[in-house]
């Protein structure tokens, strides 16, 4: 092509000898039933890493029904850590009692919503050339650890961990007739806040594992989120006579 720079031209070359004259006759045409041609694909959310930057084999051709002989090729594993990206988990934020504000030396009782804490999952999928894999990833909620946003406070329990019930639930809804009891889960501060509030930080850890295809499976590294919301905390009124 006129006007084109030595290292296009040298390029072009190249990949002409390679796949339409050299190893790949006519870019296989004849054998178009037979397999097919791969490409390294980088994840579009993790282009920038040093892992993805080495990710740049030129396209090659594969028979149908075997594996890439590449690292990282894609496997039931691969697929699991896709859908692990794009598990949607719902925000952290844990429901309260008393709600609206609570008192110095109250117990707060602290509890996820089980409709909405509850297993996530994600399945992935590949079929194409003789290749048929998947994998489908799960993410379950089982810890909620709480942090009360000031040293004067104490948790139920003592370690702030409050983890996951019998039943998959986390915490304990307040119910009429529990004032006198402590909470499995929750907060009692010490002090008020004045004129502002204490930020009460939530952290859930999800479980995340994996099966695929052929019996494969495993576990992917858990997940903290965390999130903070304000809690409001007054002084008790007393009344002198």
């Amino acid at each position: 092509m006129p006007g084109q720079a030595s290292y296009a031209k040298a390029s072009v070359g190249q990949f002409r000898n390679k796949y339409k004259d050299g190893e790949y006759e006519n870019y296989n045409l004849d054998k178009k039933d037979e397999g097919n041609w791969w490409v390294a694909v980088r994840d579009e959310d993790r282009w920038m890493e040093p892992e993805a930057q080495v990710c740049d084999r030129a396209p090659f051709w594969v028979e149908n029904g075997d594996a890439p002989p590449v690292e990282n090729a894609v496997t039931p594993q691969v697929l699991a850590e896709l859908a692990y990206n794009r598990v949607q988990l719902p925000t952290t934020e844990v429901t309260l009692a008393p709600a609206a504000a609570t008192k110095v030396n109250l117990p707060t009782w602290a509890w996820l919503d089980k409709a909405q804490f509850k297993e996530v999952s994600v399945t992935a999928q590949l079929n194409a050339g003789g290749l048929n894999i998947q994998a489908t990833t799960t993410a379950k909620p089982v810890s909620l650890k709480l942090e009360p946003g000031t040293a004067e406070a104490r948790t139920y329990p003592a370690s702030g961990e409050c983890s996951i019930n019998d039943d998959g639930s986390i915490g304990e809804p307040y119910a009429k007739g529990k004032a006198e009891l402590d909470p499995p889960c929750g907060v009692q501060y010490l002090r008020s806040s004045g004129d502002g509030a204490f930020n009460l930080r939530a952290t859930v850890t999800w479980q995340i594992t994996w099966t695929g295809t052929g019996g494969a499976g495993g576990k992917l590294p858990d997940g903290t989120f965390g999130a903070d919301q304000s809690v409001t905390v007054q002084e008790i009124q007393a009344v002198n006579r």
